[in-house]
């Protein structure tokens, strides 16, 4: 078995695995081979053909859909959003149905429906479509024909593309800051009605569905859910966990001898699904033709009608545009056929307002001139600027907040965690925090958040409605500062904001010069590039103690948070973090956490599995990780320390909101660090390893990694051919046609 280039060899013998005892020659670096794809493509949906006919109905907890995606072992990176989809899917699912106290997440997502309900208004107000698709021809001709065919109806498809809009007024450029209103808290979110959660009860006990669905039925579909479910079964499907075998073996119980798998309205409920499955993936959109092959996997007869059905009846929207490199081959051979993109129109109108509002801050840049850095002088003269750049390149951004403060400006610097925001400092916030109103400096009159310069760090985790939000919400004339490291995990959820602005080249890019120290930073470096380095590591900074099986693995792990770092290194097991593949496995999350608190806090479980001084990850909204620890349990819920901060998780949400935090998956962990990282690696996690999976887990350690090594030649293999998977995506295209340099530019 191969060892991690440059780490100090641990040995399966117990008095091997101190690092500070470790010793063995360094491992030369792994060849790079050539990396077999395994299983379809994360971006492609589709799976198992399966029919009307399929005598199955959905579970009580949503189906196979979560919990199977959750424990299938396997975490991938944004773009192999395998691990993010159970992730996410379960937040979905848990979320969907869950009453409480008014929260910070109730509040988080109060903001967003007001910044998307003001959105749409203003989309409302275009005075006409846009005329697009002249070089279609062929199967893209008639599906964009089926659009146009009822553009002049309710359900029109190009309804969010938006007009240029009256700008904002201006914020002050240099003054003192104000005592600026901070938004109201929202009210409670309403729970689904009684009667029409027993009106829909009715209709699953006659399908044969689990009793337990019809709250979130009921919040899904409406008042008239129970109608909505008689008179098409697949609605079903909306439900977040439901798949599609189980809503046909609910249909065929409704319809019997009606139900076909050529149903339209089958098809529609199909291709609605299917986007969203993609966009658990990453994508905002999906390739008409692969939409059409899901569609025949699941046993539609014909799939082009089906389409073009689901296309009429307003379930998704037609593009022509998202597709890197096809467009300009298209362009060079009149002959090519343009490619035709689907979407939801959720997503739609998250991009269009993103590029809008980017072109926007843009366009009424400030124009100053100030003395300093690279980024200082960038920020000063545009309204968006790209900084990139790893962990040390942090302080860089920072410091512009201070320059443009030490300026009259009001200037804030937000983080994706808690965890990041703690490490910036007590002037920081979080972008939930911000969007919310629960941090940072609130609104002006306007509706607009009340600063001059907003420097957002870990950038990559923006997915495209929380940008779409966030930069709808700066004012004009205000500088967005967006930096992050462009080798980590993409979002959780849809899109690849980050790595699309950069892409586009619309603005200018600052790269940092600041390296990460050490040895850490020089593996991590490497990593970033596809090389696995050797490195040295004369303080025991790395350490890798290879394993046979799953077994020995969380025994190791165990063994390295307990015993060996704390006495070798100095970190004690309250500051270490275990990193893993995935949350279900041998040695996933739930596994490795058993057995480390079993050994760091024995307990009974008393409060719905949790015990005082039980390490958490608490998730207040999909693809936000929290750490905390939990201080104690009531009547009104589970009570949970934060890094100082109280939150108190009501009993009904402890189940899908809380999890032992000992051990995280990557995803999780993105965006936050600690003194010492232990990554474990057991044989089955090599499917889901890819190099932003292990940039990622090898670069949260500040002082100290361990490596519990099971995957062999996987883990170079991966660094060496693995990148990142493509996420289909239409943000790149949008700004380049908004911000097209002039001709000599």
């Amino acid at each position: 078995m191969t060892a991690l280039p440059g780490a100090t060899h641990g040995s399966p013998a117990d008095e091997q695995e101190d690092p500070a005892r470790a010793e063995g020659e360094p491992a030369t670096p792994d060849a790079p081979a050539q990396a077999a794809a395994e299983g379809a493509p994360a971006g492609e949906p589709g799976g198992e053909p399966t029919g009307a006919d399929a005598p199955q109905t959905p579970s009580a907890e949503g189906g196979d859909g979560g919990e199977a995606d959750d424990d299938a072992g396997t975490e991938t990176d944004g773009g192999d959003a395998d691990g993010a989809q159970g992730e996410v899917s379960e937040a979905q699912g848990d979320a969907a149905g869950a009453q409480g106290e008014v929260s910070e997440a109730e509040a988080e997502l109060a903001a967003q429906r007001e910044l998307r309900e003001r959105i749409e208004r203003r989309k409302a107000e275009k005075g006409g479509p846009v005329e697009a698709g002249a070089k279609l021809k062929g199967t893209a001709a008639d599906l964009l024909a089926a659009v146009r065919a009822v553009e002049s109806g309710q359900k029109s498809g190009a309804t969010f593309f938006e007009a240029p809009t009256t700008p904002r007024k201006p914020a002050p450029s240099s003054v003192p800051a104000p005592v600026r209103p901070r938004v109201p808290e929202p009210a409670q979110a309403p729970s689904a009605d009684p009667a029409a959660v027993a009106a829909v009860l009715d209709v699953l006990v006659t399908g044969g569905a689990p009793e337990g669905l019809a709250a979130r039925v009921a919040q899904v579909l409406g008042e008239q859910a129970a109608d909505a479910l008689r008179e098409d079964p697949w609605r079903l499907l909306a439900v977040p966990g439901v798949r599609p075998e189980q809503a046909d073996g609910f249909a065929r119980a409704l319809l019997g001898a009606q139900c076909g798998p050529g149903d339209e309205r089958r098809a529609v409920a199909l291709v609605a699904w299917l986007l969203e499955q993609a966009a658990l993936q990453g994508h905002t959109a999906l390739e008409s033709s692969s939409v059409r092959a899901a569609l025949a996997e699941r046993s539609v007869p014909d799939p082009d009608e089906a389409l073009q059905h689901a296309i009429a009846e307003g379930a998704v929207l037609v593009f022509q545009d998202g597709l890197e490199g096809l467009e300009e081959d298209a362009a060079e051979d009149d002959q090519a056929p343009v490619p035709v993109l689907l979407g939801l129109d959720r997503y739609a109108l998250a991009e269009e307002s993103l590029a809008d509002g980017l072109a926007r801050l843009v366009k009424t840049g400030p124009g100053d001139a100030w003395d300093g850095p690279d980024l200082v002088r960038a920020a000063a003269a545009h309204g968006l600027v790209l900084h990139t750049g790893g962990e040390a390149a942090r302080a860089e951004p920072v410091a512009l907040v201070e320059a443009a403060r030490a300026r009259g400006l009001r200037a804030v610097v937000a983080a994706h965690s808690e965890n990041g925001r703690l490490r910036l400092g007590a002037d920081a916030v979080t972008v939930a925090g911000l969007l919310s109103g629960t941090q940072g400096p609130g609104r002006d009159e306007d509706g607009a958040l009340a600063l001059d310069l907003l420097a957002v760090l870990d950038a990559p985790q923006l997915d495209v409605e929380t940008a779409a939000m966030l930069v709808e919400s700066m004012p004009d004339g205000s500088r967005l500062v967006l930096s992050g490291d462009p080798g980590v995990l993409w979002s959780a959820g849809a899109g690849r904001v980050f790595a699309d602005v950069l892409a586009a080249r619309v603005c200018p890019q600052i790269a940092s010069r600041t390296p990460d120290p050490g040895p850490l930073g020089e593996l991590v470096s490497g990593i970033g590039v596809g090389e696995l380095n050797q490195v040295a590591a004369p303080g025991k900074e790395v350490v890798i103690v290879p394993v046979r099986d799953a077994g020995e693995a969380v025994h190791r792990t165990v063994q390295l948070v307990a015993d060996s770092v704390p006495r070798a290194i100095g970190v004690p097991a309250e500051q270490t973090q275990v990193i893993t593949v995935g949350h279900g496995g041998s040695a996933g999350t739930r596994a490795l956490n058993e057995a480390l608190k079993q050994r760091l806090n024995p307990g009974p479980g008393r409060f719905g599995g949790f015990d005082p001084g039980d390490r958490i990850a608490y998730v207040p909204a999909a693809g936000r990780a929290v750490s905390g620890t939990v201080v104690s349990a009531d009547g009104e819920g589970l009570r949970l320390d934060c890094g100082g901060t109280s939150v108190v998780v009501p009993k009904e949400r402890v189940e899908s909101m809380v999890r032992h935090g000992w051990a995280l998956t990557a995803h999780q962990a993105v965006g936050m660090r600690w003194p010492a990282v232990v990554v474990v690696l057991p044989g089955d996690a090599a499917r889901g390893l890819s190099r932003p999976w292990v940039y990622t887990a090898f670069s949260r350690g500040e002082r100290h990694l361990s490596v519990v090594h099971g995957v062999d030649q996987a883990l170079a293999r991966a660094v060496a051919a693995i990148p990142a998977q493509v996420r289909t995506t239409r943000l790149r295209g949008l700004l380049e046609g908004l911000l097209a340099p002039a001709p000599g530019e």
